[in-house]
């Protein structure tokens, strides 16, 4: 039977410094029916050279250009672009193991109604050690992302859904796309291996979210995918019984709408507001 084509989307923007070692953990997949879709962003480094000396090196590696558009865009434009049945996408700063790509595929080859493997993950660069993430459940995926990037899925989910949204400008575009892809049902694998391997830098666009920009995030993906957030939660009428109930059960404790809110973000979102006020004025 022939393998199926597996396209690895590796968006690149200031990052040519990394590229040869994401690369190089392309070429040597045990699974060789790939192709890696190399976007260079508009990027103002030298991106282009190393991308074109991997394409000199094997016709496996396309490079694309674009003008900068983001993440989101980026990775659009290297999906579009791919013929794989697959999609990996790949950050130009990680590194993915050399069995990866196969188990994932036999993991999808094995079970039809599996939508999305991803695997266990090792940070390495500023920090080192495992990445520890939870097991994955719908209910856990209301509360924050679990599932990190450079996750397996078919293209026709991607299709089917509309791509990552160009909307989720400051970041998290993988935690509402994974929504988008699973809340319908569908499958969800872990490989039981270390295949993706996550640089840990200084500085990065997750790091400089500020309260504003993760407000816009929260509000965006609550209002577009409210259908998802009722159906793991319950109805917001719900929510504000829940909320009521803990106030009656707690009454000394519970005495102001301060810790009723507090409450409600530990329950369904695991943090508390007013904790981190306190520690930010402590600071």
């Amino acid at each position: 039977m022939k393998k199926q084509l597996v396209s690895i989307v590796v968006p690149s923007y200031n990052q040519a410094q990394y590229l040869d070692e994401a690369l190089k953990s392309v070429l040597d997949q045990v699974y060789q029916e790939w192709e890696c879709l190399i976007v260079n962003d508009g990027s103002p480094d030298n991106t282009r050279e190393i991308a074109e000396k991997w394409t000199e090196k094997d016709s496996r590696f396309i490079y694309l250009e674009k003008i900068n558009s983001g993440l989101s865009g980026a990775r659009n434009y290297g999906i579009e672009c791919a013929k794989g049945v697959f999609i990996l996408p790949l950050d130009a700063d990680d590194i993915i193991s050399s069995e990866y790509i196969s188990l994932a595929v036999k993991s999808f080859e094995a079970n039809n109604d599996i939508k999305v493997v991803y695997c266990k993950a090792e940070k390495f660069g500023d920090d080192s050690g495992i990445w520890e993430l939870p097991e994955f459940s719908r209910l856990l995926l209301c509360q924050r992302n679990l599932i990190f990037c450079s996750a397996m899925f078919r293209k026709s989910d991607w299709q089917t859904v509309g791509g990552y949204d160009l909307k989720m400008i400051y970041g998290w575009e993988d935690w509402e796309f994974w929504i988008a892809v699973l809340k319908n049902g569908g499958e969800v694998k872990c490989l039981d291996e270390i295949g993706f391997y996550y640089r840990i830098k200084e500085t990065s666009m997750l790091k400089q979210l500020d309260e504003s920009k993760i407000n816009y995030l929260y509000e965006y993906i609550s209002i577009k995918h409210a259908d998802f957030f009722v159906t793991q939660l319950g109805s917001f009428q719900k929510l504000l019984e829940n909320v009521e109930k803990a106030k009656n059960e707690n009454n000394q404790k519970l005495k102001s709408e301060k810790f009723v809110i507090d409450a409600f973000c530990s329950r369904f979102f695991g943090f508390s507001v007013f904790g981190i006020y306190k520690n930010k004025k402590q600071v």
